[in-house]
């Protein structure tokens, strides 16, 4: 689960990306899935796009793949959405420390 702090800094780190997944018409399907996977297990970090063709919501689609594919979702804004996963073998991007909480 990400704080949001660390949420705040991928946010900052996404807007640099390129957009490299596409939702169309076909909406979700196995390649999709596999794409998104390989793309995570590579950058950590993935921007996509959901086209208005696709007849269901970005954030339906941000939340089905990280189901899916076992990732977080950063954020979604109109018809774009961030994914992120940690790769545990070679991560790349170190994210903030998150604060323990007093008890």
């Amino acid at each position: 689960m990400l704080t949001s702090k660390q949420r705040a800094f991928l946010r900052s780190l996404a807007s640099n990306e390129d957009t490299i997944l596409m939702v169309g018409k076909g909406g979700m399907s196995q390649q999709i899935i596999k794409q998104a996977d390989d793309a995570l297990t590579a950058r950590e970090l993935i921007k996509g796009k959901v086209l208005e063709t696709a007849g269901v919501t970005p954030r339906e689609i941000a939340e089905q793949l990280a189901l899916e594919v076992s990732c977080e979702v950063v954020q979604v804004i109109g018809s774009k959405f961030v994914l992120y996963r940690r790769n545990p073998d070679e991560p790349k991007i170190e994210l903030p420390k998150a604060k323990k909480s007093r008890r």
